[in-house]
């Protein structure tokens, strides 16, 4: 039942929206109550990564529910966290040894940037305390990690609340109309980085955090080649921690544990949800290099703490879901599967020419639509295409999720990544939902739906 049909809700989260009651849920599909399937192409919210109600996670879970839900960790040690902090921390870049858990990845950012200010003050750096972000970005909801966001709709409403962080543009080479190539835009673009620093002082300069591969905000955009590699030297030279938000990126999404991994660029810090727990448990972690908890735990303790941290049956299941990634090889899968449906997604180029951009890694992958692939004009915003689009492929029973590409104020994109779990043949039905989709969308919008040619 929905709209109309359903009963009155005591729930309210962003809008007056209703959807169909969930029955279950198995592998890469939903069910609603009333038997219709759906195909989850968005993991949810690109967290569902091993897919859902894997039985061997389940049983995890209920094996610890036998043993203790809930051991406070200022009385007890537990198993569970220990094992995947031992097995996290093994997954990390070198020097990165040690594990704080939260409940969701804006505690984790908290987390990280309260970790890296006590680790100034522990290290005599006290002037240090200014963080810069990225715009477009997303870090999280909470006051602290919405300061370091970079969407407009989202932070404005609060701005007169929180200490807004200092930004510097995303790398969106893809809307550049220049003569530069590559390389020289990867140097244009980190070099910014170094100017925003200059311009703060680089002795009050903190961090900088940045997520690897682009997450919502900006449609899982990938960096060019290099642009990685300078920040992280900018970053040294200057003495700044280098923060990847790896909450989207992270546990296998990319093609890789780590989006870090696709780049010669090592992180302090690194920040862990969504499909670290794979939608199972409530569950994110924050990994820092050793010597800056030994410095932080030196001068007296990280003054932090969150009351579900380390919560044994949380991390059970997280170490079962991980026991998963790496044992059934899901990121090789991702990346193998992420380039057949980045492929099929790129064809989609050549039948709507309303489609100007697919992007990603793995199976982080979307697609923008624009009113000139030309000019990379965005659709008019009454079109809403960003809404209708989602709502249509809903209706087909197609899971996908989107944003408004430009700091949230105007353009369309779309993230289509299915559990890491996906084969062949939901490719191939996503691909054909999607086309009806987008048939409908073109006509209701009134879009060119005529072939033509791939965009270079």
């Amino acid at each position: 039942m929905t709209g109309g049909d359903a009963p009155p809700s005591h729930l309210f989260y962003q809008s007056r929206l209703r959807r169909p009651v969930l029955e279950r849920a198995s592998g890469v599909y939903l069910w609603d109550v009333e038997g219709k399937r759906y195909l989850d192409g968005s993991s949810g919210a690109m967290v569902c990564n091993i897919g859902h109600s894997n039985p061997r996670v389940l049983d995890a879970m209920r094996r610890q529910m036998d043993k203790s839900t809930f051991g406070y960790r200022l009385h007890f040690e537990n198993e569970p966290a220990e094992k995947l902090a031992a097995r996290s921390a093994a997954l990390m870049p070198e020097g990165i040894n040690k594990l704080f858990f939260v409940s969701g990845g804006s505690e984790a950012v908290e987390s990280a940037i309260k970790l890296a200010r006590q680790w100034a003050l522990a290290t005599g750096q006290a002037q240090r305390y200014k963080i810069i972000s990225r715009y477009p970005s997303y870090h999280g909801a909470t006051l602290g990690a919405l300061g370091l966001t970079g969407y407009t709709p989202m932070t404005a409403p609060f701005a007169s609340m929180m200490t807004e962080s200092p930004k510097v543009p995303a790398p969106t080479c893809y809307l550049d109309r220049d003569n530069l190539d590559e390389a020289a835009r990867a140097r244009r673009y980190a070099d910014m980085l170094e100017v925003e620093i200059m311009r703060q002082g680089a002795e009050t300069v903190l961090a900088f955090i940045v997520e690897p591969v682009g997450g919502a905000s900006t449609g899982a955009l990938v960096p060019p080649a290099g642009y990685m590699e300078r920040i992280r030297d900018i970053c040294t030279r200057h003495g700044v921690i280098l923060i990847y938000d790896e909450v989207m990126t992270g546990a296998g999404r990319t093609g890789r544990f780590l989006a870090a991994e696709h780049f010669d660029a090592s992180p302090d810090i690194v920040v862990l949800s969504k499909g670290y727990a794979a939608g199972y448990v409530p569950l994110g972690a924050m990994a820092a290099r050793d010597d800056m908890v030994e410095a932080v735990l030196d001068a007296g303790g990280f003054i932090h703490g969150y009351t579900y941290a380390g919560n044994p049956l949380a991390c059970a299941a997280g170490l079962a879901v991980l026991e998963e990634i790496t044992g059934n090889d899901l990121v090789g899968n991702a990346e193998r599967i992420g380039h057949h449906l980045k492929r099929e997604l790129k064809g989609l180029m050549e039948e709507y020419p309303f489609i100007g951009d697919v992007r990603g890694l793995g199976l982080l992958l979307a697609f923008e639509t624009v009113a000139d692939r030309d000019t990379m004009a965005p659709l008019p915003p009454s079109v809403e295409a960003h809404r209708e689009l989602v709502e249509i492929a809903y209706r087909e029973g197609l899971i996908i999720y989107s944003r408004r590409t430009r700091g949230g104020l105007a353009g369309d994109h779309f993230m289509v990544c299915p559990p890491l779990i996906c084969e062949t043949v939901h490719v191939d039905e996503i691909m054909t939902k999607l086309r009806a989709s987008l048939d409908r969308f073109a006509a209701s919008a009134g879009l060119d739906r005529a072939p033509v040619s791939r965009a270079g």
